[in-house]
């Protein structure tokens, strides 16, 4: 299967793209987010990787025709999550807050989450692929990022902004201008998962007031997740909120600390040579 097959996407206007893998059909499908700028041009997320998201680009012109355009191309992962870091290779620009740049330099399964099934899969990449020889590749990356951090697209500037508690390392990008917040895992619209490895529920909690508090300084218009639809303020807010209260009551936290002792043996088993 080309590339051109395998992703599919849509205009936002403005520079900015929606990209999916048309048949990886599971809940864990990430939002793909490419953004264009006078000067640099920056991916949001990669997905899993199993064909080449470089090719679809430039196969589908989403950065024009122009040959004098020249942009430099950087890839970034909100987090290091296999469905959204397994395609980071393909890119010679990569960047990763400073939290998870072991785990992909690594190569690390066990902290990339790696699960994946062949029920997820609708239409097989290639003859005789099975999901149980998947895995994220190993890749150094070029910039690593920490909170406050700047990323110059030229006409656009997106703000790093640390927001750990899904994973150690996660991050949502904000453009403060356009009131736009690229949130990855951090938030999207459906159950939020704080049960992984290296998950902690009181930075969650602490991530999500920021979070309350970006839209009560109206500095967020729209959400671009890492999952599912975008959505606005007033739903960031209820999502966030709501997020706080749960993770503060005893069921709940009892609840979080026996799915994470159960995710971690199931993906110790799953990887099993990975590092811990």
């Amino acid at each position: 299967m080309s590339a051109a097959d395998w992703y599919a996407h849509k205009s936002l206007g403005d520079g900015l793209f929606w990209i999916q893998e048309r048949f990886y059909q599971s809940e864990n499908r990430a939002n793909i987010w490419l953004l264009r700028g006078s000067h640099q041009d920056v991916v949001i997320d990669t997905g899993l990787g199993l064909r080449s998201l470089p090719d679809y680009i430039d196969a589908k012109g989403l950065l024009g025709k122009d040959p004098q355009r020249k942009n430099p191309l950087l890839a970034i992962a909100t987090h290091a999550h296999f469905d959204h870091s397994g395609g980071l290779h393909q890119f010679q620009q990569v960047g990763v807050h400073s939290a998870e740049v072991d785990a992909l330099a690594n190569g690390d399964n066990f902290e990339t989450v790696t699960w994946l099934s062949d029920r997820e899969i609708a239409e097989a990449p290639s003859p005789g692929w099975r999901a149980r020889h998947y895995k994220v590749k190993a890749v150094q990356p070029t910039h690593i990022l920490q909170e406050g951090d700047v990323i110059n697209l030229g006409d656009r500037q997106l703000t790093v902004l640390h927001m750990p508690g899904h994973s150690r390392g996660s991050i949502c990008l904000h453009d403060h201008e356009n009131k736009l917040l690229f949130s990855g895992d951090v938030v999207y619209d459906g159950a939020m998962i704080d049960w992984l490895p290296y998950s902690h529920v009181s930075d969650y909690i602490s991530s999500c007031e920021r979070l309350v508090g970006l839209v009560d300084s109206e500095q967020v218009d729209q959400v671009l997740p890492g999952h599912y639809n975008t959505f606005g303020a007033k739903r960031l807010h209820r999502i966030a909120s709501a997020y706080i209260s749960r993770a503060e009551t005893c069921p709940a936290k009892f609840s979080t600390f026996a799915w994470s002792t159960l995710a971690g043996v199931a993906l110790r088993a799953f990887n099993p040579r990975s590092a811990c």
